[in-house]
């Protein structure tokens, strides 16, 4: 009889570890994918060979603070791509929920702001479930291992880059390059909240 409740103990504790968080805390290391670009091909952590870490960011095409860090995303993708920490942005949206959002839809916004980065669609929306993301967008900076270094806000300023004095996204990527110390590690996403399959 003990033998029985020590391990339906055992196998409590491990349902409730394996369910206490909805995704992933910092110091947790990342799932990798493969999710389908706007060029037609799959893309996955490991296409980046010699990557130091990565910027992945949720976003979309019709929420307004997406749109208001398009510039941003794309300014973070160029600063920071030839150092080794790409960007890959994924769309979360379920396109029966947010027609625009839909992969055919993710084309035509790639091409007209000429997005320089990979930008999936997440169309299970498994991947964006074990991220935890719950807004766009929603920033995950991971290290070569894909352990997650940081995650929230880019910038303390949904409405111009200028006007932000806290560059969380940056910060985080020069301490990772620098292999120090990430200064602010867990900020608040702020944006629209991703739109859910039904």
């Amino acid at each position: 009889m003990k033998k029985v409740i020590s391990l339906s103990l055992v196998l409590m504790a491990i349902l409730a570890f394996s369910f206490k968080k909805g995704g992933y805390e910092v110091g947790d290391k990342a799932t990798d994918f493969s999710l389908k670009n706007v060029n037609g091909k799959m893309i996955s952590m490991n296409s980046y060979e010699d990557a130091k870490g990565f910027m992945i960011i949720f976003t979309c095409n019709t929420c307004p603070y997406s749109v208001a860090y398009e510039d941003r995303i794309i300014a973070l993708h160029q600063k920071y791509v030839d150092k080794g920490v790409p960007v890959i942005a994924i769309n979360p949206n379920d396109d029966e929920k947010s027609p625009d959002d839909s992969y055919e839809k993710m084309i035509v916004r790639a091409k007209e702001k000429g997005f320089p980065f990979p930008y999936v669609y997440d169309e299970t929306q498994e991947i964006t479930k074990a991220y935890g993301a719950t807004n766009t967008p929603h920033v995950y900076v991971l290290d070569a291992d894909k352990t997650v270094i940081y995650i929230g806000a880019i910038d303390n300023n949904t409405k111009s880059a200028e006007n932000a004095d806290k560059k969380y996204v940056e910060d985080a990527v020069d301490a990772l390059l620098k292999g120090s110390e990430v200064p602010e590690k867990k900020t608040k996403a702020i944006g629209c909240t991703i739109k859910w399959a039904s």
